[in-house]
């Protein structure tokens, strides 16, 4: 369930692209200038990144020291092999030059999500305002640390590794068992009350949305 954002202002390209990775069970985001990227990314972290280079407005050159902690895979143009090792150098994870093989980009978005899954739960979460700390198993929303019963967070560390997306209630329940063992399918829905209460409280946002006869997603609403 890794979700890849696609940076591309070139929409036939960014199409095919999230065709294909779609079809590979990828969930995909798309944004077609440097700085819708970076309004996408002040919401949601992805867990890969693709990266066009010749962007309108902010660049992907000026963009990529913006982005942090996440893999970043340049699919550009630009063959100059000076352009790939101070991109390399500066931050990106891989190059790929246009025209490409889709099977060799899989590969590669394959290799770079491998390497980065050992470090996916050790690193912070955030989603808009809402930052989860792995480390210390504590929430801060906006600045303000809120307490959360264990159950609580386990729910909230999950949806924050897959924002946006809508995560069945049975999917919840397996996913946190090890840490909440006696969450039941009744109770889940109390648990989930009091969290949307919690982050409510401080922001007066409602983040989390029930999916009538599915589940539950985290997401950002007035």
């Amino acid at each position: 369930m890794s979700h890849i954002l696609i940076i591309d202002d070139d929409e036939h390209i960014s199409g095919m692209l999230s065709e294909a990775l779609t079809a590979e069970g990828y969930t995909i985001s798309a944004a077609y200038s440097g700085t819708e990227a970076l309004m996408l990314l002040s919401k949601e972290k992805p867990d890969l990144i693709l990266l066009d280079l010749m962007l309108p407005g902010l660049s992907g050159e000026k963009l990529l020291p913006q982005i942090k902690d996440i893999p970043v895979i340049i699919v550009s143009a630009k063959a100059d092999v000076t352009d790939k090792v101070e991109l390399l150098l500066g931050g990106a994870a891989d190059y790929i030059t246009k025209p490409f093989d889709m099977q060799e980009l899989l590969a590669r978005i394959a290799v770079q999500l491998r390497k980065n899954s050992g470090n996916r739960d050790r690193a912070a979460l955030s989603f808009c305002g809402i930052t989860l700390n792995t480390d210390t198993h504590t929430v801060d929303v906006n600045g303000t640390e809120i307490k959360l019963t264990r159950t609580e967070y386990a729910i909230l560390k999950l949806l924050m590794q897959n924002p946006e997306q809508v995560v069945a209630k049975l999917t919840i329940l397996e996913r946190i068992s090890d840490d909440t063992p006696d969450c039941t399918e009744d109770s889940l829905k109390i648990h989930i009350h009091n969290l949307r209460r919690k982050l409510k409280a401080v922001t007066g946002k409602e983040y989390i949305s029930a999916v009538w006869g599915i589940g539950f997603m985290l997401t950002e609403k007035s």
